[in-house]
């Protein structure tokens, strides 16, 4: 039987990314929240917005070109990935649980030389594609 565990997300980065190093082997990791939205309308007829925040994380040399590129807070990017659930033990002897995306590729939406902005719409110039899939579609979207 074959197996599939695979995310695609599309929205803003919710926070600077934190550089950290793994306390086994020393290994540079990133990791960031992402925000995605759904727009729909209620019982009344009212649109509302439901925005959904995820833990993104990323090794090695994606987390290098996390930081080359000053990825922050506001940036739009498309990212690709897994899920991760884990577990560990707090300071209190309590269970805590965190679901994450480990980041295999993404693609900045935001121009790298433009202010980021909340409510910004995925930028249709010069966005460039990291990791293992490139995209040529003319409008620089993954889809």
């Amino acid at each position: 039987m074959a197996y599939l565990n695979k995310v695609m997300l599309m929205g803003n980065v919710g926070k600077d990314p934190e550089v950290r190093y793994s306390q086994a082997g020393g290994r540079k990791n990133v990791s960031f929240s992402l925000a995605t939205s759904k727009r729909y309308r209620d019982a009344n007829g009212e649109q509302k917005e439901l925005t959904t925040w995820h833990n993104i994380v990323g090794w090695g040399k994606i987390a290098d070109i996390v930081e080359q590129l000053g990825i922050r807070k506001g940036m739009c990017l498309y990212v690709e990935g897994s899920l991760n659930n884990r577990s560990w033990n707090d300071q209190n002897g309590q269970k805590r649980y965190v679901t994450e995306v480990l980041m295999d590729t993404f693609q900045l939406l935001t121009p790298r030389n433009s202010q980021p902005q909340q409510q910004q719409a995925p930028a249709q110039s010069d966005a460039q594609a990291y990791g293992s899939p490139s995209y040529d579609d003319d409008d620089g979207l993954p889809f």
